[in-house]
């Protein structure tokens, strides 16, 4: 019978990938404001090639859903503070559709790699699991 992983005590490396996930994505998120706005068309592609390679890297990594959600968090986090503005009235994000279409399109991405299936376990898959 396979353990549920709430189950089980987290490892301190485990842990530590979380953690640095969160971090990363934070980064990811403050450079993707940076970048999306500098060079219209292709900052804007840019940055959501590395807000995916960020959320996919995760789920490679670490082969959970929860590692997404990490990097995710961070990466939101990122972005609503850059957006916010400060009350000069000065903000990240200017108005128009490359702001909007990168925080969306950059959620949609995550939860696409939150919701893919399985990652395919370590061997040469000739065998089979019901032997």
């Amino acid at each position: 019978m396979a353990r549920d992983w709430t189950a089980q005590r987290p490892k301190p490396g485990r842990i530590a990938g979380y953690l640095l996930l969160l971090v990363a994505g934070a980064v990811v998120g403050a450079a993707g404001s940076l970048v999306q706005a500098a060079w219209v068309p292709a900052g804007l592609l840019l940055a959501l090639l590395g807000s995916a390679g960020l959320f996919y890297g995760a789920r490679r990594a670490l082969g959970t859903q929860l590692a997404v959600g990490a990097a995710g968090v961070g990466w939101l986090v990122a972005i609503v503070l850059l957006s916010l503005g400060r009350p000069e009235g000065d903000a990240m994000f200017g108005a128009g559709i490359g702001p909007l279409v990168f925080i969306l399109g950059g959620m949609a991405v995550a939860v696409m790699c939150a919701t893919l299936g399985r990652m395919p376990q370590p061997g040469d898959g000739a065998g089979r699991l019901d032997r």
